[in-house]
């Protein structure tokens, strides 16, 4: 073992790198890992993470701090609200085409839409279908950097620094970002403004070039978010939707097809090589969609409980403390994942939240870079008991009727809307319930499967049951239905199969790695407009499971492991939990935008040490049958 000495200049070493942005892929050039994903024990880097003890500055499982929970509320991000065009973050008006007029204070054009990988590229990126929605609601939010946020109240752990998204004027970044609320067929525009610290003032982990991508919505990729075009500190970036459902230019349905409304999704970095830790640091948030349907009010449509006071949103995470300073830290050299075992829900750890007596939606994200859950209601008094809810939505898609169960399953990236009924669990269980995950999981690879006794997994939320209130909305008992899923009797042009592998210390598809070179050289194969594929894609890395996340268009799974897929997964889909050895396969459909998108592994540090690839749609498609 490694003297102290040897450990404390390893770890010093090994900060330098992280404070200094280095990919994965750059420390192979240096040299400075092995072929098989390791440290190089001769540069005097591994001393330090393999001490096999909790030493300053150790970044691991099992090193953090210890802190009680239930000492805050939950705390639920405010709503962005939306700006005219006279306010003064608008100066550049609004246009279809980016502003690439240089800005002299940095010598960086205006705006970054138009970059792909950090470079002009002139004429790309005017958003599509601008002139035929024009946006009807603007918005602003700014990136900065918070070194004052508080995780919890204990006074043994110090204040945080963290990145997030702020409400667009002069007030501080939170975690997460400001909760974005739209309507369907009402267009709208964020203007992002990158107001983050130079790299050297990074805290340790995190690069400031950023791309905020929407998981989940039907965008160009100019409003996608997609990683390769970021943009850099100083400059700002347009984000617009059309807010119209999946074939509105495809199907002769001007407003697209209702049955493919989507309600919960999220907004993240997604920076190329850099997702899982700006991800990780605070760059996150919520994007709910409302329609005539699910209209936020339970007097109407559905009536789904009303939001906001009804209807919560959950971001659960999970961290790792320094245990020598109290602050979050990210080990840029753990190739196989990131889980962590201080648990934070909407930015607190484990926090409660006062609740009536009657049902609550609550829209629970997977946020974390490698962390999987099984969420099951425990009662702390009476760890016997077996407590069912609903789950109405998958991927923050409503399922075409609720769905009774009692835990359900998400890896990182995935959405489940649920229903509790507190009235009904007042008469049964005592007045205190906790949302638990009680899914084994050691490392970043995979969890095992073990699913531990009620009481032995970890709280990520405690409610505590008040007074009933009069409550309107549905009971999901009785078998409400909502959106009908769309058809999978369409002939796929193609069928593409995709290997999800670990090859030579490097996450692959098909045995290559993503890159971000050019958009032509980028792209692996190109879909076409109108049609439909069946895409296969295979675990071929044993003792890893990958969350793929497809970009623009949803999915359906057709087959797991050769069984269609029943209760909660009998949905449309935009991530598929691809467990040990297992093979799947997908039907989407592609419409409306042509351009390019990423599919890649949502467990981000893969993502980022490079499982992703980028596809195109254009008018005439290939046929490759592995790209």
């Amino acid at each position: 073992m490694a003297n102290r000495r040897d450990i404390e200049n390893a770890r010093k070493n090994r900060l330098e790198i992280v404070k200094a942005g280095l990919s994965r892929r750059e420390l192979f050039k240096m040299g400075l890992l092995t072929s098989a994903g390791y440290l190089i024990p001769k540069n005097g880097l591994s001393a330090w993470a393999f001490s096999g003890s909790c030493s300053p500055g150790q970044c691991q499982l099992g090193c953090s701090p210890p802190i009680a929970p239930f000492l805050d509320p939950l705390y639920v991000p405010p709503i962005l609200p939306a700006r005219p065009l006279t306010d003064p973050g608008f100066t550049h008006h609004p246009r279809r085409c980016p502003n690439n007029a240089i800005n002299p204070a940095n010598g960086h054009p205006f705006e970054g839409r138009g970059q792909f990988n950090g470079k002009l590229i002139k004429g790309a990126d005017c958003f599509q279908f601008f002139d035929r929605f024009p946006p009807q609601h603007f918005f602003i939010e700014r990136l900065r950097a918070n070194p004052n946020f508080r995780i919890t109240s204990d006074t043994s752990i110090p204040d945080q620094t963290i990145w997030g998204f702020n409400l667009g004027g002069n007030d501080s970044a939170m975690f997460p970002g400001p909760t974005i609320v739209t309507h369907y067929q009402q267009p709208i525009l964020i203007r992002r403004f990158n107001e983050l610290p130079h790299q050297a003032q990074n805290g340790g982990f995190g690069v400031p070039e950023v791309s905020s991508h929407l998981h989940n919505f039907h965008s160009g990729p100019e409003s996608d978010g997609g990683p390769c075009r970021y943009f850099f500190r100083g400059q700002y970036y347009d984000y617009y939707h059309t807010m119209h459902q999946a074939g509105f230019d495809s199907d002769h349905q001007p407003n697209g097809d209702i049955n493919e409304s989507a309600s919960t999704l999220w907004y993240h970095d997604h920076r190329v090589d850099h997702t899982a830790e700006n991800a990780y640091k605070g760059l996150a948030g919520f994007y709910l969609i409302f329609n005539q349907f699910d209209t936020g009010d339970e007097g109407t449509g559905f009536h789904l409980p009303s939001f906001p006071d009804f209807d919560v949103p959950l971001l659960l995470s999970d961290w790792l403390i320094d245990p020598s300073t109290g602050l979050v830290c990210f080990d840029t050299f753990g190739l196989d994942g990131l889980v962590g075992d201080v648990q934070l829900v909407n930015g607190k750890v484990q926090p409660f939240l006062d609740v009536n007596a009657r049902r609550y939606r609550f829209r629970v994200l997977g946020g974390p870079p490698s962390r999987f859950y099984e969420l099951f209601l425990t009662d702390p008094d009476n760890l016997g008991q077996v407590i069912p809810f609903w789950v109405i939505a998958n991927d923050g898609n409503l399922l075409p009727k609720p769905v009774r169960v009692t835990s359900f399953r998400m890896g990182p990236g995935e959405r489940y809307d649920i229903i509790i009924d507190f009235k009904q669990i007042a008469r049964q269980f005592g007045p205190t319930l906790h949302l638990e995950n009680r899914l084994l999981q050691t490392n970043g690879r995979a969890p095992t499967n073990t699913i531990l006794p009620a009481g032995q997994g970890t709280t990520c939320v405690q409610f505590r049951i008040g007074a009933a209130v009069p409550d309107g909305s549905v009971d999901p008992a009785t078998g409400p239905r909502f959106y009908q899923l769309p058809s999978i009797d369409v002939p796929p042009r193609v069928t593409r199969t995709f290997e999800f592998v670990r090859q030579n210390g490097e996450w692959k598809i098909n045995g290559k790695v993503a890159n971000c070179t050019t958009p032509e050289t980028a792209i692996r194969f190109t879909c076409q407009i109108n049609t439909s594929e069946r895409w296969v894609i295979r675990n071929s890395s044993h003792g890893w499971q990958h969350p793929i996340h497809v970009h623009l268009e949803e999915f359906r799974i057709l087959t797991r492991n050769g069984v269609a897929p029943t209760g909660v997964e009998h949905s449309r889909k935009d991530v598929c939990r691809l467990q040990f050895g297992e093979t799947v396969e997908l039907f989407s459909r592609f419409r409306d935008m042509r351009g390019d998108w990423p599919m890649h592994c949502h467990n981000t540090v893969h993502e980022d040490h490079a499982m992703m690839l980028l596809w195109g749609v254009q008018d005439v498609g290939d046929t490759n049958p592995k790209p």
